[in-house]
């Protein structure tokens, strides 16, 4: 790296890992009202560090769930404007018996730090509030104008940040969203996202006699809440991996040929994914490859069923009850409500005689984003990528979902950019998340050189 910005972000290296360290051993679980007092606690570190960074206007802003942290510095007269978005809120750390250290005692192991919420977001979050200190310590300015918004509830689907957006609309106005949140592709090659995935979540408990009973004396007599789960369950897809819900696929717009073949001409190794993931074979929806089905297809998955007795031994019983969860990824043009209320109908549709059905909702709704491929953000990223690691960066989808990326556009007008320095493998929702700790180095010279290249386009 050369030139004072950059000298004084190598020196201070060991200081950044430090606060990264310090900033992951809050548990500011957004989704366990236990953990209330440790989101405002991880609010207040956010706003502290942001407010020594330099002369930030700095405020921890209430929502109808968790506080947003914003900040802006608009001193750079004519320059373009950035809001910088993340998230300090994470994911519960279940099962913790299967964490090799304490996942809120932050730990370095060869070149990686492991903790949860250290590579999604606090690590990327931490990334931007270094570089503008940098900036300030060496050049007393930013390049760009820069206003950062910092929510705590991304892990639950921001159900308070579009009501958010909407109200401060004016406050956060600017020319793009510089995303801390998202993640490359992989560690082999640095990468630019130019989409992701919609959601759509629900609940469903399917109820049989009012209380569990003999299996003995009623077996046979009265249906099953299982077998009548088991079923509904089955009725979703073909053998063939194919979503069976009508109208599930009516809103999906097929990919260009060019589309595909871009898509193709990535270096995706079939083998070598399976091997990362530990599975026999890909399986999916047919005619589509396993990027595509990743990235440009709609899924409906399974993420939890239960009922009965789950204790040691047996327990010879029908029982009164039983529950899964289910959500559908997304792709553009698909509406995440209509979507919910075909998969509602086809589930009331093949419901077993015997047994009731009740649907709710199940976590949190998104519709699914891209960036135009014109943007000029995304002409700054691969610039500042190319700077960093001297290669030209790969356009790639996210298969996951950035809940806010579609609200920034409808209510803000502002496309997203997503510049995160995570990396898919790194275990995010699982036990012994990490974080790289060279890809830290590395997204502070990129966010410093993203600055400054946008700056030079004023």
């Amino acid at each position: 790296m050369a030139g004072t910005v950059y000298e004084a972000l190598a020196a201070g290296r060991n200081r950044i890992l430090s606060d990264l360290i310090e900033f992951a051993t809050i548990p500011s679980v957004s989704t366990d009202p236990a953990h209330r007092a440790d989101i405002d606690r991880a609010a207040a570190w956010l706003a502290d560090r942001l407010a020594a960074a330099g002369p930030f206007a700095v405020q921890i802003l209430p929502t109808a769930g968790h506080p947003v942290v914003y900040a802006e510095w608009l001193g750079a007269a004519g320059a373009p404007t950035v809001l910088v978005y993340g998230h300090y809120d994470v994911q519960p750390p279940d099962p913790l018996e299967k964490w090799a250290t304490e996942p809120f005692r932050p730990t370095v192991r060869e070149g990686r730090l492991y903790g949860r919420g250290v590579s999604d977001d606090k690590g990327p979050v931490l990334i931007p509030i270094k570089v503008a200190e940098a900036f300030f310590a060496t050049a007393g300015a930013l390049p760009v104008n820069v206003k950062c918004l910092f929510e705590g509830e991304e892990e639950i689907g921001s159900p308070s940040l579009e009501p958010f957006v909407r109200e401060h609309a004016s406050r956060l106005a600017g020319d793009l969203v510089l995303s801390a949140d998202g993640a490359m592709w992989r560690i082999s090659e640095p990468s630019i996202t130019v989409a992701c995935r919609g959601l759509a979540g629900m609940e469903l408990s399917v109820y049989g006699p009012a209380k569990d009973l003999h299996s003995g004396r009623h077996g046979g007599g009265v249906a099953n809440p299982l077998h009548a789960l088991a079923s509904l369950i089955d009725s979703l897809h073909a053998a063939d991996g194919r979503v069976a819900v009508a109208g599930f696929y009516d809103a999906v717009q097929e990919l260009s040929a060019e589309e595909r073949s871009t898509i193709a001409a990535l270096p995706f190794d079939e083998a070598a994914y399976l091997a990362q993931v530990d599975s026999a074979a890909t399986f999916g929806e047919p005619g589509y490859s396993t990027l595509e089905r990743q990235w440009t297809r709609p899924t409906l998955e399974i993420n939890g069923l239960w009922g009965g007795y789950q204790g040691a031994g047996s327990k010879t019983i029908v029982p009164a009850e039983a529950h899964a969860k289910l959500s559908c990824r997304l792709v553009p043009a698909q509406d995440p409500q209509d979507i919910l209320d075909k998969v509602a109908a086809h589930l009331r549709g093949h419901l077993a005689p015997g047994v009731r059905l009740k649907i709710a909702p199940g976590g949190h709704a998104a519709l699914p984003y891209e960036i135009p491929a014109a943007h000029p953000g995304l002409a700054v990223a691969r610039a500042a990528l190319c700077r960093v690691y001297g290669q030209e960066p790969v356009l790639v989808r996210m298969g996951g979902t950035v809940p806010i990326c579609d609200a920034f556009h409808r209510i803000l007008g502002m496309e997203t950019v997503f510049f995160s320095f995570s990396t898919a493998d790194e275990d995010f929702h699982a036990p012994n998340e990490f974080f790289r700790i060279n890809r830290l180095w590395e997204g502070l010279e990129a966010w410093a050189r993203y600055w400054e290249l946008l700056g030079q386009r004023a």
